[in-house]
C-alpha cells in the first residue's frame, strides 16, 4: 500500500534537499518520478525546485486549482510514475491534499510533500494541517536555533532587523526575511502567545 509522507519543519533544516536526494535515488534506479512546486515563490523560477547548497530540478508548478490527481493519472498512463514527490507543501489547499491521497490510495504511487508546518505567527498553513490530518507518515526534520536548541518555529524580520509581528500569511523570502528558532525565542519575540 502506498503512503503519503509529509516532512515538515521550520526552515533551513534541507527540506528540498532531501526531496530532490529521494528523487535521484528513484531515478537511479530507473524509476520516474515526477515533482511539484508551489507557485507563489518566484526566487527559483518557475517550476523549478532549488536547495540552499545548490541543487536543483524541474517541477510541475502548482497554482490553487490545480488538480494534482488528474495530471499524476495522464503521467501515469503516458510512462509509469514510481513517486510523487511536493515541495513546499503548506502552500497546497485542502483539495489538493485531498487528491494527494488519491493518488496513494488509487493509484497506488508513494507521496513524499515537504513543508512548513507554521508561519511567523505560530499558526498552521492550510495545507500543512491537511497533511497533519491525513498524511500516513509524518516525519519532523530538525534544524537549529542560535542558542543551540532545536528550531521549531519561523520569525519573520523587518527591515530594522527585529521580529514582524502582523501582516500576510504568505510573504516569500529566505534568509534575509525569516530566521528558525525554538519556542522559547519564538515568544520572546513574538506580539502574542498562539491562541
Amino acid at each position: 500500500m502506498a503512503k503519503v509522507y509529509f516532512y515538515y519543519s521550520a526552515m533551513n533544516a534541507g527540506k528540498s534537499t532531501l526531496l530532490l536526494q529521494s528523487s535521484y535515488n528513484y531515478q537511479e534506479r530507473g524509476m520516474r518520478t515526477l515533482l511539484f512546486t508551489s507557485a507563489p515563490d518566484p526566487r527559483d523560477g518557475k517550476g523549478r525546485i532549488r536547495s540552499r547548497i545548490g541543487l536543483q530540478a524541474g517541477a510541475q508548478q502548482l497554482i490553487p486549482g490545480y488538480d494534482i490527481l488528474a495530471r499524476v493519472q495522464t503521467e501515469h498512463r503516458a510512462q509509469p510514475v514510481s513517486c510523487v514527490l511536493v515541495d513546499e507543501a503548506q502552500f497546497l489547499t485542502p483539495t489538493q491534499v485531498s487528491q494527494i491521497t488519491e493518488v496513494a490510495d488509487t493509484l497506488e504511487i508513494p507521496v513524499l510533500c515537504y513543508g512548513l508546518r507554521t508561519d511567523f505567527q505560530g499558526k498552521l498553513f492550510p495545507g500543512s494541517a491537511a497533511l497533519l490530518a491525513l498524511a500516513d507518515t509524518l516525519i519532523e526534520l530538525r534544524t537549529i536555533c542560535h542558542c543551540g536548541r532545536k528550531a521549531t518555529m519561523v520569525l519573520r524580520i523587518g527591515a530594522d532587523g527585529q521580529a514582524v509581528k502582523e501582516g500576510e500569511q504568505v510573504e516569500i523570502g529566505g534568509n534575509e526575511r525569516y530566521v528558525s528558532v525554538c519556542r522559547p525565542h519564538f515568544k520572546a519575540n513574538a506580539a502574542q502567545p498562539y491562541k
